[in-house]
């Protein structure tokens, strides 16, 4: 996935948390639902979320663990969410288009 589809998925998860979520437990969500397209890129949702920070989508906060290091917790924005409004907007214009180019009804009629 590119990382524009990650911070989409990734704003996308934290909109949906009851509570805000520290990354390995994001991980192993998106693990759960994605059907191994995270497969061993787990990793590379870090930067992702430090990028949103970054950005102002998401605050983050670092709590200490009983059982480990310190864990960093995210949530996601009032802007993250307007941001996240507008990307699933796109998101939803580019997949309707490439499936009507994929199902061919984009191209029906069309001469060449």
């Amino acid at each position: 996935m590119s990382a524009g589809t990650v911070s989409l998925v990734l704003l996308g998860v934290l909109a949906r948390a009851e509570a805000p979520l520290y990354g390995y437990l994001i991980a192993k969500r998106l693990g759960a639902a994605g059907e191994g397209v995270l497969a061993g890129k787990q990793s590379a949702l870090y930067p992702v979320l430090r990028n949103l920070c970054a950005a102002g989508l998401l605050d983050s906060e670092i709590e200490p663990s009983v059982a480990g290091p310190p864990r960093r917790y995210y949530r996601i924005t009032a802007t993250g969410r307007a941001v996240l409004g507008q990307w699933t907007e796109a998101w939803t214009a580019t997949r309707d288009f490439v499936d009507g180019v994929l199902d061919g009804s984009i191209n029906k009629g069309a001469s060449a």
